[in-house]
């Protein structure tokens, strides 16, 4: 007599709205802030979020853009994957240019987006905020996208969405919600929170054939990108294991403490390219050094990254190595103990050749006289946002940095403006460390107005103007190459100081280094909203050690 199978038990289902739904899912997965701008699309939402108050906290900006940034700044300090929530239409426009950042900075960022009624979508009808098409455009900013439809799919949908953040090569997702649907309500199974997957490791085959590369290589030298981050103490005990530089230029600054002489940046980093008979490149694209630096036969490179179409897409590597770079790399270091060289320090000539990088690097006196002001302030652990502006520029190059996730450069957008809204978002994520927004005085205006979110949540970063009353890199532009023909590069600016006490923010002007030295302290001290303003003229150019011509193959 045949037994009937036992029917497998049905996870309790509770009524819930879909905003409900959704918001319960993020908590479940840790996701504990929302960065948001109300509106009418999005009402249940924001009642949902009220009924949770006890376990979500809401963080209101004054531009979208400011809450999308904030949510960018936050995932790329902790790490960890951060929410932010605005209406459909031009409020998913303004907030595009941090979806996109956060692309291309691998950044675990969750937008959630409302949509007109769901029966009208599509249809061109012309309601509130509609847009044509707006799926079409999320999916071409973002990893993961998807449509929830109704309450019985939020709590499923939203956490897939949150699941795909930590799959492979980390990256946004974007959940829309039609205005009709939030506030549904219906029969919900809560969605597990499933274990944190094993990072996976790289095949072990591919792992020995990089390790005899490497092993038998004279001169490594060790390339780092974002996502070598989490692999800081690997690549600092391969340092050691290969007597290998480390270049990194700005995404991958502080996986190894920026004061060993063994941590170059772009200048040096050229230099050891050319000498280089193999490269081991971790998290990073190579761009810089293979397009505009050259390479040949002679160079052999072994590339880890996560996501399996990385390699190769600039140039087919000797080795290609898929897997989590921590993870990947003590495999690595493993399997070196039977393949490696024994190789001289090279302690001596790489503190001989920084002594002589930093004579080269006087050129640029002026802004590194800030650079040494602001690292003497800053702790160890502090956070710098860099933006895009002259000392933000210099700072690529001479500004040491001693730990991961402490030096935030916005990836290869480089988009202008994006700085103070995101360094805002990284204070109010990690409210244990300083965190420092550099800013020029033509890209802080594009997010100034979030000193009031700073303000009203008493959120303690200290953001830098270094006013010229230019957009200064594009003027030089006009005075070397196109015969000094100024266009569009003046500008009109306020009182900064008054500007920043106009909101309840502390005010300051600091005229030179050692000004801004204590200036610094006072804030670091006083934990509260600043602004301080340094009036500066232009700069020497940066650009001859950034833009280098090619020193391998043809």
């Amino acid at each position: 007599m045949s037994k009937t199978p036992k029917k497998k038990p049905q996870p309790a289902t509770t009524e819930l709205s879909t905003a409900q739904a959704a918001v319960e899912t993020m908590l479940g997965h840790g996701i504990s802030t929302v960065y948001a701008l109300p509106g009418v699309h999005n009402d249940h939402l924001f009642d949902a979020f009220h009924g949770v108050a006890d376990r979500l906290s809401v963080v209101h900006t004054r531009h979208e853009q400011g809450a999308a940034y904030m949510a960018l700044g936050a995932a790329l300090a902790t790490g960890k994957p951060q929410a932010y929530a605005v209406v459909p239409g031009p409020g998913l426009l303004n907030s595009g240019a941090a979806l996109l950042t956060a692309y291309g900075m691998n950044a675990p960022v969750l937008g959630l987006i409302g949509q007109i009624p769901a029966d009208a979508i599509g249809k061109a009808e012309g309601h509130l905020h509609e847009i044509r098409d707006q799926a079409g455009l999320i999916k071409r900013l973002v990893d993961h996208y998807a449509h929830i439809a109704s309450p019985a799919e939020a709590a499923s949908k939203t956490a897939k969405a949150i699941q795909s953040m930590a799959k492979g090569r980390p990256g946004p997702a974007v959940l829309e919600c039609a205005i009709d649907v939030w506030g549904k309500r219906g029969k919900v199974a809560p969605a597990p929170v499933p274990a944190a997957p094993r990072p996976p490791k790289a095949d072990d085959a591919k792992i020995r054939a990089a390790a005899k590369v490497l092993g038998g290589a004279k001169r490594v030298l060790i390339v780092v990108g974002g996502g070598a981050q989490d692999a800081s103490a690997e690549v600092t005990q391969l340092v050691d294991l290969l007597q290998a530089p480390v270049l990194a230029y700005r995404r991958g600054r502080g996986v190894i403490d920026g004061r060993s002489p063994f941590s170059v940046t772009l200048p040096l980093g050229r230099e050891l390219w050319a000498e280089a008979d193999a490269v081991l490149a971790v998290g990073t694209r190579l761009l810089t050094p293979i397009r505009q630096w050259g390479i040949d036969k002679q160079l052999q490179i072994v590339q880890v990254d996560m996501d399996p179409q990385e390699p190769g897409r600039l140039h087919k590597p000797k080795v290609a190595l898929i897997g989590d770079a921590a993870v990947t790399l003590q495999q690595l270091i493993a399997e070196l103990d039977k393949h490696n060289t024994k190789r001289a320090s090279r302690l001596p000539e790489m503190q001989e050749r920084q002594a002589k990088m930093r004579t080269r690097l006087d050129k640029l006196a002026p802004q590194i006289a800030f650079l040494e002001a602001i690292r003497a302030e800053l702790p160890e652990d502090g956070i710098w946002v860099d933006e895009v502006t002259q000392i933000g520029f210099a700072a690529r190059l001479a500004y040491p940095v001693y730990k991961p996730r402490t030096f935030l450069s916005p990836g290869f957008q480089d988009n202008l403006g994006w700085g103070f809204a995101t360094a805002l978002g990284a204070q109010h994520a990690r409210l244990d460390v300083p965190v420092i927004s550099i800013d020029g005085d033509g890209g802080f205006m594009y997010t100034a107005n979030e000193l009031a979110t700073a303000v009203r949540h008493k959120i303690p970063l200290t953001a830098v103007v270094f006013a010229d009353g230019y957009f200064g890199n594009v003027r030089r532009i006009q005075e070397e190459s196109y015969g000094n023909r100024l266009i569009a590069v003046d500008l009109a600016n306020p009182d900064f100081v008054k500007f920043a006490e106009s909101f309840g923010a502390a005010g300051r002007r600091a005229r030179s280094p050692d000004e801004l030295r204590l200036a610094l302290r006072e804030s670091f001290a006083r934990r509260e909203p600043t602004l301080i303003e340094v009036p500066v003229g232009a700069f020497p150019s940066p650009w001859e050690f950034i833009h280098m011509p090619k020193v391998r193959g043809r």
